[in-house]
């Protein structure tokens, strides 16, 4: 009985070993161990796993961090201590091992203060899990309609945001060999680190364009309420269907309202529709967060709500770059800064810094040469792609 029980423990053992190893192969190991080996990637670590069940406590149901359509992200600790964010994806098709591939290889490349990092991968299990650096302060999106103890971050601090994560997609548009469309730009997927500086996360809808030629996607992929239309009739990615998504990240920021956002007992309104159509009977007053109208906004806000509105232009053509986004964002905070300089002789801190939570959504005094409060940071809950308490439907 003993002998029976220590072979059969022993063909167990083989057989996951060999099943280990299909999925590995399956899921394009060879393929990048190669990659890694004639690329000398060095920042690109192949975790087993056995490493990730250890670091996530066996994917313990407290280490969840949230879920969203393209999978379940947990909070990991490795043996050096790090602290990661462990994606498990749901699917992945077979058929796209290579890109996938090169998608790892690219984003584990990639050197953008504002890109959350491509940490490693495990490619021993049927759907390959990515490991990223974790980002403490939780997401843009609760940052925005989160219920406020403290005063809520002022026009400038968002507009930071927008700034910064505008920077992180034009990097990816154009700083890539072939470039990257995230595909599903949306609130939840911006995150904040300790300083609440944005980092644009979550590549599971990404594609890398080919170079002079059309990419038509058989599924569209993305969220509703941030989809761009021209990409829902013609299936065709571009990187004017990101500019499109981050113009309704762009509104949520000055509107304080959601994506899709119910205005009494009525059903779901979309903010673009409802956005071009206050731009159009010249009502925007009326769908503004009033925490951030005021007559000194009046010209800047203005400005922030035509910059959106050409975002979500019908026609992709018509759209700004996202280069272009980021500098006309830079360039309205900058001349807003330095009038405020010349009418009062010097800027403030944007909320008022009642609390330690407060104090963080400042701007850190490395990032602006007006700020004139110490940075402070705040208190906030761990996060990947997703808020621990919102869902993407």
């Amino acid at each position: 009985m003993v002998c029976i029980l220590a072979l059969r423990a022993e063909y167990q053992k083989r057989r996951m070993k060999k099943e280990k190893e299909r999925f590995f192969d399956q899921n394009g190991g060879q393929i990048l161990y190669h990659q890694i080996m004639s690329k000398q990637v060095d920042t690109l670590r192949i975790f087993t796993q056995e490493d990730l069940k250890k670091a996530t406590n066996d994917f313990d149901k407290s280490r969840e961090l949230g879920r969203g359509g393209h999978g379940t992200v947990y909070k990991g600790i490795l043996k050096d201590s790090r602290v990661v964010a462990v994606k498990r994806s749901k699917i992945m098709n077979v058929a796209e091992t290579d890109e996938f591939v090169q998608e790892i290889i690219i984003l584990s490349q990639t050197n953008h203060r504002n890109v959350v990092r491509l940490l490693g991968c495990c490619l021993e299990v049927e759907v390959p899990m990515l490991v990223y650096e974790f980002i403490p302060n939780g997401t843009l999106f609760a940052f925005i309609h989160r219920n406020y103890t403290s005063p809520p971050p002022s026009l400038d601090t968002r507009l930071r945001v927008a700034q910064e994560s505008a920077e992180a997609l034009a990097y990816l548009h154009l700083s890539m060999n072939r470039p990257i469309v995230h595909g599903d730009v949306k609130s939840m997927n911006i995150l904040l680190d300790e300083n609440y500086m944005a980092k644009v996360t979550d590549f599971g809808a990404s594609r890398m364009l080919p170079k002079d030629e059309v990419q038509f996607m058989t599924l569209v992929q993305g969220t509703m309420g941030y989809l761009d239309p021209e990409y829902l009739q013609e299936r065709q990615l571009t990187e004017k269907s990101d500019v499109y998504s981050f113009g309704v990240v762009l509104l949520e920021l000055i509107t304080g309202k959601t994506a899709i956002y119910h205005d009494g007992p009525k059903e779901g309104k979309s903010l673009a529709s409802s956005f071009l159509l206050a731009m159009k009977d010249g009502s925007l007053d009326g769908i503004l967060d009033t925490s951030i109208v005021g007559d000194s906004m009046e010209m800047l806000l203005g400005e922030v709500a035509e910059l959106a509105r050409m975002c979500l232009s019908a026609r992709g053509e018509e759209r700004p770059s996202m280069t272009e986004v980021a500098d006309k964002l830079k360039a309205m905070r900058s001349t807003w800064r330095e009038k405020l300089v010349l009418e009062h002789g010097k800027t403030e801190c944007l909320v008022v810094c009642s609390s330690p939570a407060a104090s963080a959504l400042c701007d850190p005094p490395s990032s602006s040469t007006f700020s004139t409060v110490p940075h402070m940071s705040g208190i906030g809950i761990g996060g990947f792609s997703f808020s621990a308490h919102e869902v993407n439907a």
